[in-house]
């Protein structure tokens, strides 16, 4: 069982932001497990980093993260005594704002649309390579998260910047952003050009509603079309959003940590490349094949494709009717 006290996951993150260095906000480590296939660029998020130092810095987003992982507990609880009905879909309308230096940046809006269909298509469960999800770990597939993704505007905006980084220009008009469009009751999604190592990062629940809430995505590995090999397949996007609905990566962010989830084999560290099952891991003594193709691992696109039904209740969580990102709901 993966539980921990809250306050003990509070002093997790503390203590994981004051020994952080700069050179360490792009998440990798170097007990990252080896890429399996060879691929030269690796899967870099920036969500859980980012997440830590605002923790650190903010009281009332402590606070907030508190409630939230409380909810989160409670509608757990609920769903298990048969208090909560989840057989309803929320639909998250989305709004895209692209930040765009080169044709290239400026994504069509074919692009975009094929993007929603593989979040729609991933969360649902009716992803084409579900079908490779190993028999061992079957009976935990999420199958339909009931959340959906409807396209409601794109805002294009040209921009002289050749870079960004996780520092939220880009969701500022004031330092050559695009402002968010009502956080509350949208998902607002940054494209912007180039980050480095940096495919993409999110803002968690208990950001719900803030200035800077949504997910930024760098512009090669959103949608498919066009996409840069090995991230071409729209998984950037599905990872993000998860962060964004209130998944930690699968390993916890720690050698054998713990990602919240009941359902999800604890493993040493990120997976990268293309690996093969199964992939042993060793945590606690126990050896056992790690959920590599877990959308919250570091693995290529190709190689990620679902979500545990533990992921999936803690999602339906955030999206309730009494969850942190109900304003989802009334646009």
């Amino acid at each position: 069982m993966k539980k921990l006290l809250l306050g003990a996951l509070m002093l997790g993150f503390m203590s994981a932001c004051n020994s952080d260095s700069i050179t360490n906000q792009h998440e990798q480590s170097d007990n990252l497990v080896s890429p399996t296939g060879g691929s030269a660029l690796q899967r870099g998020c920036a969500s859980e980093e980012i997440r830590k130092i605002a923790l650190q810095n903010s009281p009332e987003l402590r606070q907030r993260f508190s409630a939230l992982e409380a909810q989160t507990e409670k509608f757990e609880n609920d769903l298990k005594l048969g208090k909560v009905l989840s057989d309803g879909s929320v639909e998250i309308p989305v709004v895209v704002n692209v930040l765009y230096r080169t044709s290239s940046e400026n994504l069509s809006d074919s692009r975009i649309a094929e993007q929603i269909a593989v979040l729609n298509a991933d969360y649902a469960g009716t992803n084409s390579d579900a079908s490779k999800i190993p028999s061992e770990f079957q009976s935990v597939k999420a199958g339909d998260v009931k959340v959906r993704f409807r396209l409601a505007n794109t805002v294009r905006k040209s921009t002289t910047k050749t870079s960004w980084s996780t520092n939220d220009a880009m969701k500022r008009s004031s330092s050559g952003g695009i402002d968010a469009t009502s956080p509350s009751n949208y998902l607002n999604i940054w494209v912007v050009g180039n980050m480095g190592q940096i495919l993409g990062y999110a803002t968690f629940p208990e950001s719900s509603g803030m200035w800077n809430d949504g997910v930024v995505i760098a512009a090669p590995y959103f949608g498919k079309t066009g996409a840069s090999s090995p991230f071409n397949q729209g998984r950037t996007a599905t990872h993000e959003v998860g962060h964004y609905l209130n998944l930690r990566h699968i390993w916890g962010d720690a050698n054998c940590g713990n990602d919240l989830v009941a359902d999800t084999p604890t493993q040493t560290g990120a997976n990268s490349g293309k690996p093969s099952y199964p992939l042993y891991n060793t945590c606690s003594g126990v050896q056992r094949s790690v959920m590599f193709m877990n959308y919250m691992d570091y693995v290529d696109d190709a190689a990620m494709f679902m979500f545990s039904a533990g992921q999936r209740t803690r999602m339906q969580s955030v999206v309730a009717s009494s969850g942190p990102r109900s304003g989802l709901r009334l646009y």
